[in-house]
């Protein structure tokens, strides 16, 4: 089991987080799939869109944590900001490793990315609260900063000219997927990248979901999953004990709060993930709140041993968890690798090794929607494997 001083709540849900973003990045076939199991076209949402904002909300929550054991030791806020810095970095770089591999090829590099977002989220979510963590006020002062974000986030995308285009909801239309100031900034972004480093690319040609202004929004994801954390800290009871009810109570009334909210601004702002709106956060950040406070009654501060049947449907999340950029790692490596290496059939066709591992092992009889969701678990459990080994070995990859 995990270490008895970690949220195991936590650890679980992020677990069920990054298996399922590895069984949605990698389905066998791309042109078959169920429609919860692939991102919303561009308003609306599905379980898929849900994945990315529940793994910045649950940084935020490690943040709270890390810090304040951190501090517990006697690190001073110029060392913790330093640690928040220099992880920072360390992820960032692991991206541009990935994004390099296998072709190492350097103009036309993205260098926007899930990692990328996943750095600059923690950087400044992890600064502000170094800032805070000392201070009386600091829950409302961290409520205003996400007020702030979100409202200033809609403002800009609702009532700033984009360049060239006109006024959103009048000369274009409003979230227009194209003609928007999020996408307007980052083909400047990149305009600039390629001019003076010489690469820069957006995942889609002229826009990109984890562009530079969305960038804004996905922190207030991340800091209010700091709240949650702080509010889980709260608590000194066992298992079952008011204390721990009145915390779970409470982040699971946050959490309908969050997706009510989200819902009626949407009538307004629509929920968009590649833009990443601010009706977005609110309703993903009360889906990720409402799943840790049944996920928190479920097992934390459970007393030894644990029933069996709870033992075994939450030990795989625990490891896939413990081990989170090192399961996404692993993840990108192999897909990257078997996309890569191309092998030549009998009509002298070129086959990656992906496709060969999908056309004759999953959909020999023609594809469907059934055989790419069953390559896609298979893969899941694929990667299950290694960071499995680093539990046994007792190996976490701490960026």
């Amino acid at each position: 089991m995990v270490a008895p001083q970690r949220v195991l709540s936590v650890d679980v849900l992020r677990g069920i987080t990054i298996a399922f973003m590895i069984l949605v990045n990698d389905p066998g076939d791309w042109d078959h799939l169920f429609t919860q199991l692939d991102h919303a076209p561009w308003n609306g949402w599905t379980l898929t869109d849900l994945v990315f904002p529940t793994f910045l909300f649950l940084v935020g929550a490690s943040i709270v944590f890390s810090l304040e054991s951190r501090a517990a030791k006697g690190d001073c806020w110029k060392t913790l900001t330093g640690h928040v810095i220099v992880r920072s970095f360390k992820i960032l770089l692991l991206e541009f490793v990935l994004v390099f591999f296998p072709r190492m090829h350097w103009t036309g590099m993205r260098l926007y990315g899930v990692l990328t977002r996943i750095a600059l989220c923690y950087l400044l979510a992890g600064l502000v609260m170094v800032a805070v963590m000392k201070m009386r006020q600091r829950v409302p002062l961290l409520i205003g900063i996400v007020v702030f974000l979100v409202v200033g986030y809609w403002v800009l995308l609702r009532w700033v000219p984009v360049p060239g285009a006109g006024m959103p909801g009048r000369g274009i239309p409003l979230l227009d997927p194209n003609q928007n100031l999020a996408s307007w900034m980052d083909r400047g972004a990149m305009a600039w990248t390629q001019h003076w480093l010489h690469t820069g690319a957006l995942y889609r040609k002229t826009r990109d979901p984890e562009g530079l202004l969305s960038t804004l929004p996905a922190v207030a994801s991340t800091l209010l999953g700091s709240l949650a954390g702080m509010w889980m800290r709260r608590p000194r009871g066992v298992r079952g004990s008011a204390d721990m009810q009145r915390m779970q109570l409470g982040l699971a009334a946050a959490g309908v709060l969050g997706v009510l909210a989200g819902e009626l601004w949407s009538l307004w702002f629509p929920i968009n993930k590649n833009l990443w709106t601010s009706s977005y956060v609110l309703l993903a950040a009360g889906w990720a709140g409402l799943a840790l406070a049944m996920l928190s009654w479920l097992v934390d501060r459970r007393t030894q041993p644990w029933p069996r049947w709870l033992r075994w449907s939450t030990w795989p999340w625990l490891v896939y968890g413990s081990n989170a950029i090192a399961a996404f790692t692993v993840s990108v490596v192999i897909v990257k690798g078997m996309l890569y290496y191309k092998v030549v059939d009998s009509d002298g066709d070129l086959h990656s090794w992906w496709e060969l591992a999908y056309e004759r092992g999953f959909a020999r009889h023609g594809s469907t929607e059934w055989t790419s969701l069953a390559f896609g678990l298979s893969f899941v459990v694929v990667c299950f494997l290694p960071v499995w080994w680093m539990w046994r070995k007792k190996w976490f990859w701490k960026m």
